[in-house]
């Protein structure tokens, strides 16, 4: 943690010019900060050390940039509400800020997919991309307000894997009455060709998998998995986790505390959050490639879902979308955006990452 704080202060100094805040930092502008405290609660439990650490990331960076005069405190998920409620806490203002994934409130409406990832959409790049600089920046932003709430990205995943298996899937009628721990808008999309999604914490997923309650879990990666233990009682693992593409995190701030901030604290918040999100990726990028290596060391059998099983789960999403679209206008809205930007997207990526990656594979390959 201190390199990473050490980093962070020299990283935040450096970017916090922008809106004219070069001198962030400096013993003039500091004694001009005003003492400013904020709980943030968090998603997640600090096991989980990367989502968690995401809400750590921008603490420390904002008390760097500011001498330590806008201090934030980050409580794990459970210390002041659960983490499914941390949202909520953030709207009506139990606490000024939380870190979260948007699609964990797809409850209150569907649209709220589209702020983390909706299944078959974005990759991690163009998530960034179109909620930074593209159209989604003035959508979400627009949508949020409405729940008194101002969204900042601030941490991914990147692609998840598809979870764990009992027993291999080999053909689309291998899912017909399998119990699948998956929620939101996968979980809706699979109904249709006879998953039975469930609806189970993290940490009651080992128990109902080892006791045959279940017959399949998703959660997140190689890093993060294997924390869980879920190797241990169900060695299918399976990719790629089409309902998550991507996992963009937000800091949900509570729209009148956000407001009521000096326009140079904002702008820290804007910077600090983008490290966090940067950061995050990055460090998933590095743990995740090692841990998978160690689990298919110790057993672990690999799996492509199959085609036939993408192919099936892909038109079963898009009927889906297009029911969410005829009765919800802004699902129709977020849902339009991104299927447009995708389809430019798409283009640029065939001559551009997905060429060059493909190259790279096949070199690897050959090299063995």
């Amino acid at each position: 943690m201190t390199t990473r704080r050490s980093f962070l202060n020299k990283a935040v100094a450096s970017a916090a010019g922008v809106g004219g805040l070069a001198a962030i930092g400096t013993p003039a502008l500091a004694q001009g900060n005003e003492v400013i405290r904020w709980r943030c609660t968090s998603s997640f439990p600090k096991n989980l050390d990367i989502l968690y650490g995401c809400a750590e990331v921008l603490s420390d960076a904002v008390a760097a940039a500011t001498d330590n005069k806008f201090q934030i405190q980050v409580f794990a998920a459970g210390e002041i509400v659960p983490g499914g409620q941390a949202f909520d806490a953030a709207s009506n203002n139990t606490v000024q800020m939380c870190h979260s994934a948007s699609y964990y409130y797809t409850g209150k409406d569907p649209a709220f997919a589209f702020g983390t990832h909706a299944p078959f959409m974005l990759d991690t790049r163009q998530q960034n991309a179109w909620a930074y600089h593209g159209e989604g920046k003035q959508l979400l932003e627009d949508f949020y307000r409405k729940y008194n709430i101002v969204a900042l990205p601030g941490g991914n995943t990147t692609t998840q894997m598809g979870g764990w298996f009992r027993n291999e899937i080999k053909s689309l009628d291998d899912l017909k009455g399998l119990k699948f721990r998956l929620s939101g808008l996968g979980g809706q999309a699979l109904v249709k060709i006879g998953v039975v999604p469930q609806q189970i914490g993290a940490g009651d997923i080992y128990p109902a998998l080892e006791r045959g309650t279940i017959d399949a879990a998703e959660f997140n990666g190689p890093y993060d998995d294997e924390k869980l233990g879920l190797y241990k009682v169900a060695p299918h693992y399976y990719y790629p986790g089409f309902w998550d593409g991507t996992s963009m995190q937000h800091f949900f701030i509570n729209t009148a505390e956000w407001d009521k901030l000096p326009k140079h604290y904002q702008a820290i918040l804007k910077s600090c959050a983008a490290e966090a999100n940067i950061d995050s990726i990055a460090r998933y990028d590095v743990v995740n490639p090692p841990v998978l290596r160690k689990l298919v060391a110790s057993g672990v059998k690999l799996h492509a879902f199959p085609p036939e099983v993408l192919d099936a789960a892909y038109k079963a999403t898009m009927e889906l979308y297009e029911e969410l679209a005829d009765t919800n206008p802004e699902f129709k809205k977020l849902y339009l955006s991104q299927k447009a930007f995708q389809k430019d997207a798409a283009l640029w990526n065939q001559v551009s990452e997905y060429a060059y990656d493909s190259v790279i594979n096949r070199q690897l390959r050959q090299q063995g």
